[in-house]
């Protein structure tokens, strides 16, 4: 869909845009500056709020974090590396926080757009929501750490509750896989 995306922006804006706005991933467009050009339905979903285009800078969310929770100014974001380096950006993951003060776990693809002559004319990202998927690797590590701790241990009270426990992060992970 990306790729259809990308040779539409080469025919024209208005065709990207329609593709887009069909994706249920969170994508948004910057010009040359990083100033945000255009946004889709999905990142109302993942930001918490409305983008300002022509406004807001290097993205659309409201306060960003590296997973250690270090505030991430947005000029420092991987948006704005793609954009003043003219490369795309891989292997980041970065926390996204919401007016309403929760956050998200995210991994930013930001890619340069190019004319048909291969200029850069802006920059493209989607913005993929891991928040879920790293919830359910987390309980599924911590039903192995239990079941690893109950193999080592000779008291049956302590092994019981050691695989309970397991089953119960299981259950865990599960439950979140199931809502989606």
């Amino acid at each position: 869909m990306l790729r259809t995306a990308l040779e539409a922006w080469n025919d024209r804006e208005d065709a990207l845009t329609a593709v887009l706005d069909e994706l249920p991933v969170a994508t948004y467009i910057t010009d040359l500056e990083g100033t945000v050009s255009y946004f889709n339905q999905a990142c109302l979903a993942l930001a918490g709020r409305t983008p300002v285009v022509q406004h807001d800078r290097w993205c659309v969310t409201w306060k960003l974090y590296t997973l250690d929770g270090v505030f991430l100014p947005h000029d420092a974001c991987p948006m704005a590396l793609a954009v003043r380096e003219r490369r795309a950006v891989r292997g980041v993951e970065a926390l996204a926080e919401r007016p309403d003060g929760s956050r998200i776990r995210f991994v930013p693809y930001p890619t340069p757009l190019l004319d048909k002559s291969g200029e850069m004319v802006g920059a493209i990202n989607l913005l993929l929501d891991v928040t879920e998927q790293r919830q359910v690797d987390g309980l599924r590590s911590q039903a192995e750490r239990c079941r690893r701790l109950a193999k080592g241990i000779g008291n049956p009270r302590t092994v019981d509750t050691l695989m309970e426990m397991a089953v119960d992060y299981e259950a865990q992970a599960t439950a979140i896989i199931k809502a989606n």
